[in-house]
């Protein structure tokens, strides 16, 4: 019972570390600030940005560390290259100290490589904890990284309002103030027995509690999270955010409460009908088996009734299927048809990864998705500045951090709807990537703030679910055991990303500055660009390249509809015969 209990201490102690050290998501509070002390040009701000999303690059160091030191070590080497490198950001911008550009981004990238570090102490210790609901723990804990922006919007109205340098030493501090508070529940960790059935369903149903605190959570966030009109109220409000992170403490002695009733007063109360249905391990083993099986008995019998595997492929590292439905000639049908998965979980090695189709249509995306998203955060101020709205900066940050938690949340969904409403999981990333698109147009057409606001929230939106369900979906594609390596993998696009499409926004800034067309004013030694023309050109080229993403994840879903109906089937026969 007290191992019980414990693992839920340690699923908010994972909540706090994800909500506290999102802290590149701030980025554009500050970025005009530290453009004018530095003294720097568009394209050379873009590339601090995109230092802070190169520790993505060294993520697998975290994963290193892990074979050596235990995992409450690795947690504060996190909080440590977090403390020095915001904190000797923040000297900088307080004119405390002189560092030279090369040194600054230096200090960016240690800075986001502690956000990956933290990552990974977070990731493992819901895998450790939770195995059989996994999935519902990363997706909840994950949902909490993306309103980091609003708590640290909160956190600075609620101190000094009129300072954008105080979040570089809010990000600096708090993280390391939350390791410290994590630290008693990890070095608690307990060691759990496997689950019985009721106790699945049991801890699925309080999952599905704190989904809907973390809804309250977001809403509240929404609403107040950009108030500054008065501190002793901003101090309110940020109280108020303290106490709902703080709210999901009570899952413990709810545990303990409820173990005590029954045992004691013999409760008939039971948790049947549960319709939390996942995609684990043991699913996908079983689903392989079955295939192999069924495959087997087609090639004695010589049926193929059901194309699901080619007699050359079954004894292959990773299974292929053509399907035989597709029209003769098309090109369409030749790329849809081509080297399909056969079935979810296989196993992929690095290197047959970066071999099949299915990963680079993924890879691109979640590059022509997610990760435009992520730069357009990172530009949001300088945007919000060009169009004569930067006192709402902080409203915009929030708007897209906000919509950002409730995207991560929605990509549950599947999860909690499978039972009702089957999906495959890359048709709702298709569906995830059409509001990008759209946010774009609305950006470029319309330069007013209820289109400015209206395109973050979309944004936020949809870059949001794509963080969050791409690591379902590297799992369910390219297998479980080999999920840790495939999916740092696929987020090299996000530094990849960064660069590219900072440097384009960049240089479309800086030339409509030396063209003399959007000049504005000069703050400190940087000149300012004013008016729609400084951004517009980069929010077409931004919707076009996101088009190409929605392109590609359609492909991928077509590609891979047959691997995941094949699994639904299997399933479901399977729940029948067991």
């Amino acid at each position: 019972m007290a191992g019980q209990s414990r693992k839920w201490m340690i699923l908010v102690a994972t909540i706090w570390i994800q909500a506290f050290t999102g802290t590149n998501f701030d980025f554009s509070a500050y970025s005009s600030d530290l453009k004018s002390v530095l003294g720097v040009s568009q394209v050379q701000l873009n590339y601090l940005a995109t230092a802070s999303d190169l520790g993505k690059l060294f993520g697998w160091l975290s994963g290193l560390a892990l074979m050596y030191f235990p995992l409450w070590v690795v947690l504060f080497m996190a909080a440590f290259m977090g403390f020095f490198g915001y904190g000797l950001q923040w000297l900088v911008i307080s004119h405390v100290i002189s560092l030279p550009y090369i040194l600054v981004f230096f200090l960016c990238l240690l800075s986001g490589l502690s956000i990956t570090w933290f990552n990974t102490v977070c990731f493992v210790l819901c895998i450790q904890n939770f195995p059989a609901n996994r999935a519902l723990a990363l997706s909840l804990t994950v949902s909490f990284n993306g309103v980091s922006a609003a708590i640290y919007a909160l956190a600075g109205n609620a101190i000094n309002p009129s300072s954008h340098a105080l979040y570089l030493l809010l990000n600096a501090l708090i993280p390391l103030i939350t390791s410290l508070a994590a630290l008693i529940p990890i070095l608690r960790q307990p060691s759990l027995d496997p689950l019985p059935p009721e106790g699945v369903k049991r801890d699925s149903f309080i999952f599905l509690i704190l989904n809907i605190i973390a809804i309250l959570t977001g809403v509240y966030l929404l609403l107040f999270g950009a108030h500054s009109s008065d501190l002793t109220v901003s101090r309110l409000l940020f109280g108020g955010a303290l106490f709902l992170l703080m709210f999901p403490l009570c899952i413990p002695g709810i545990v303990y409460a409820r173990d005590w009733f029954k045992r004691t007063i013999h409760s008939s109360f039971r948790l049947d009908g549960s319709g939390f249905l996942l995609i684990d391990v043991d699913d996908l083993e079983l689903h392989k088996e079955l295939l192999m099986r069924e495959a087997e008995a087609s090639n004695n019998e010589k049926e193929l009734d059901q194309p699901l595997l080619s007699t050359d492929d079954i004894s292959m590292t990773y299974s292929i299927t053509r399907t035989k439905s597709f029209e003769k000639g098309g090109c369409c049908e030749t790329i849809i048809g081509k080297d399909q998965l056969a079935m979810l979980g296989e196993e992929h090695s690095a290197w047959l990864l970066v071999l099949r189709l299915d990963f680079w249509l993924y890879y691109i995306a979640y590059f022509c998705g997610g990760t435009i998203g992520l730069v357009y955060s990172n530009n949001l101020g300088q945007i919000a500045q060009s169009l004569g709205e930067s006192s709402r900066t902080t409203t915009l940050l929030t708007l897209y951090s906000s919509f950002s938690f409730f995207g991560r949340l929605l990509s549950a969904a599947p999860d909690y709807m499978r039972a009702k409403v089957y999906f495959a999981r890359t048709g709702w990333l298709t569906i995830a990537l059409l509001p990008t698109p759209v946010a774009f147009c609305l950006l470029a057409t319309s330069g007013n703030a209820v289109a400015l606001q209206a395109g973050t929230s979309l944004m936020g939106l949809s870059s949001g679910f794509i963080f969050a369900a791409a690591v379902s979906i590297t799992s369910e594609l390219f297998g479980p055991n080999s999920v840790g390596v495939n999916h740092n993998i696929l987020i090299t696009n996000i530094p990849v990303g960064s660069l590219v499409y900072g440097f384009l926004a960049a240089i479309v800034y800086d030339s409509n500055v030396s063209s003399g067309i959007g000049i504005g004013n000069v703050v400190g030694d940087s000149v300012v660009c004013m008016g729609r023309h400084c951004y517009f050109l980069t929010f077409v080229l931004w919707g076009c390249v996101s088009v190409v993403g929605l392109a590609a994840s359609v492909l991928l879903f077509l590609r891979t509809r047959h691997a995941y109906d094949c699994f639904e089937r299997k399933r479901l026969s399977s729940t029948q015969l067991y």
